[in-house]
């Protein structure tokens, strides 16, 4: 699979109460950000330096993220398994995104180079 790693920059997750309204902090990303709402809570995937918020009740810092490139038909099977089971095997823990075009993976800072390596070494490719 061909992957790319995005920007250079650290990100992080938030998770704020289920009924909070996007931060206005949110509408200023340039750059990849991601909004989820369930019952249970919102989380917030940001780059860390653009957060302006004390709402959060939880806040992870120290994220990478890597992006399958190119938009992947929904009939495929098995494209996050091909990537996180490798992370797995070698204790690497991932935050899984999807968008409709493709998926995506937070992954710790300090993984980088391992995560890197794992999945170059089962046939993975970087841009």
């Amino acid at each position: 699979m061909q992957l790319k790693l995005l920007d250079s920059i650290d990100y992080t997750i938030l998770k704020l109460p289920a009924h909070a309204e996007i931060p206005t902090f949110f509408y200023k990303i340039d750059t990849f950000k991601s909004i989820t709402y369930t019952k249970e809570e919102c989380s917030l995937v940001v780059p860390t330096a653009t957060i302006e918020t004390k709402d959060a009740l939880s806040i992870d810092s120290n994220w990478f993220i890597i992006q399958v490139v190119g938009e992947l038909d929904f009939s495929l099977v098995g494209i996050l398994t091909q990537l996180a089971n490798p992370l797995a095997e070698n204790l690497i823990s991932i935050f899984a995104l999807s968008t409709y075009n493709t998926d995506y993976l937070l992954i710790k800072n300090r993984d980088k180079e391992k995560a890197i390596h794992v999945l170059s070494q089962y046939g993975h490719t970087f841009q």
